[in-house]
């Protein structure tokens, strides 16, 4: 099982590590900063050992970093990983900001989401919903900025350590399962913006951006 530096610190963007296993072009790390696709936030970029990650995949507790070369360096080696760290910052808040938008919808509307895909540009739901979102959108996007610029404190933490579960929290708003990075103030969001895109008969779709 890799150690997940990620959660504890989510704004760390180099760390030195161990190899614990080593498979061709494919390796595991004893600790790691660089996050793999889950929940529909994207990979980090970046590289391990002076080389470019092209792949990373979550597999239970375990996380494996397809490399570009095969690497010179053996198990047991220490390597440096390096993240792409403003990358990392635009998909912390992004994807904050859809959980804001998301929550948003869930206390005013009955509504079932349908995916989400947190990117470096933009983030956005789905969902099924027979009928135009677009005039709600526009509330919700009013009621996030005010949580965005109130400044408050979010808490992440585990709720289940053995299972790996945890979640995010802001106090008097909500609290909701979720094992991505996050940032710490809501306010880091910055200027938030809602574009409601239809994709499909029965579905509706939130385009997040921010700046």
């Amino acid at each position: 099982m890799t150690k997940k530096i990620f959660w504890e610190n989510p704004y760390q963007s180099e760390l030195t590590s161990y190899v614990t296993n080593i498979d061709g072009q494919m390796i595991e790390l004893s600790e790691t900063i660089f996050y793999a696709e889950s929940g529909g936030q994207e990979s980090d970029h970046g590289t391990i050992g002076g080389i470019e990650v092209v792949h990373a995949e979550k597999a239970g507790k375990r996380i494996f970093y397809t490399l570009k070369s095969v690497p010179s360096f053996s198990v047991g080696d220490s390597v440096i990983t390096q993240i792409n760290w403003p990358r990392r910052y635009a998909l912390m808040k992004l994807h904050f900001a859809a959980e804001l938008v998301l929550e948003c919808f869930y206390q005013q509307l009955t509504i079932e989401k349908i995916g989400a895909h947190i990117a470096a540009d933009k983030s956005r739901i789905d969902f099924y919903y027979d009928g135009n979102i677009g005039k709600l959108a526009e509330e919700i996007e009013k009621q996030v900025q005010a949580i965005i610029d109130a400044d408050l404190a979010i808490e992440s933490r585990f709720s289940d350590i053995s299972q790996e579960r945890r979640y995010w929290k802001i106090d008097g708003f909500s609290e909701v399962p979720c094992g991505g990075t996050h940032i710490r103030r809501t306010s880091e969001v910055g200027k938030i913006k809602l574009r409601r895109k239809n994709p499909g008969r029965g579905k509706e779709r939130v385009e997040i951006t921010v700046e």
